[in-house]
């Protein structure tokens, strides 16, 4: 595992720190989609839903009282907070979203994320144990990756690109990325290839006699 910071670097290639080497191919490049990314990662879902569960409560207890005709103008609030807190979730996705560039070559994965520091992660596919998909509807999904042992990443970091709270061993993630399945099978192939492929080392020289 490998991570690079500078604000001030300009890739030589668009979300790699380098160069790819002669003998390495890129197969994949992608991002996160804004709205899978506020969903998935930044709860939106769950944020509307509790704006709108102080919302139905406040005119509850209220209609008790004076009806629920005099009651439902007391639900505005929050669901002008609910919505203000939403589009600023979007916002963050947005900003993130437009901040991550993922890569998958023929030997590895790399992840350029950060919106206020940008860093650029990259995994081997000797460092990769396991890699899992979790697929939505929609097609999106998100690819978590499973680390060896001697790997270690900061869980805040590399946030919201990973695996939510798995602080203790945190596992980097491919977050709300578009046809999830058909990026899988491109680095389940490529990962194969790369690991099956012999290691060829120089024989010492022989150590001539006296």
């Amino acid at each position: 595992m490998h991570v690079e910071e500078n604000d001030f670097a300009v890739d030589p290639v668009p979300g790699l720190p380098e160069a790819l080497p002669k003998n390495e191919l890129m197969l994949w490049q992608g991002r996160p989609t804004t709205w899978g990314l506020a969903r998935d990662a930044l709860s939106l879902y769950w944020i509307i839903g509790y704006f709108a569960l102080l919302a139905f409560w406040r005119v509850g207890v209220s209609a008790a009282d004076i009806g629920w005709g005099a009651a439902l103008p007391q639900a505005i609030p929050f669901v002008g907070l609910g919505l203000v807190a939403g589009g600023l979730i979007l916002l963050v996705a947005w900003v993130q979203a437009r901040a991550t560039l993922y890569t998958i070559t023929t030997a590895r994965i790399a992840m350029r994320i950060g919106a206020a520091l940008t860093l650029t992660l990259n995994l081997p596919f000797t460092k990769i144990e396991s890699a899992d998909l979790s697929l939505k509807k929609d097609g999106s999904g998100t690819i978590t990756l499973s680390t060896t042992g001697n790997t270690r990443l900061s869980y805040l970091v590399i946030w919201p690109h990973v695996r939510p709270w798995r602080m203790r061993k945190p596992e980097p993630a491919l977050r709300a990325i578009p046809d999830a399945a058909r990026v899988a099978e491109i680095l389940a192939d490529a990962a194969e290839t790369h690991i099956s492929q012999p290691v060829l080392e120089a024989a010492p020289a022989p150590v001539a006699a006296e």
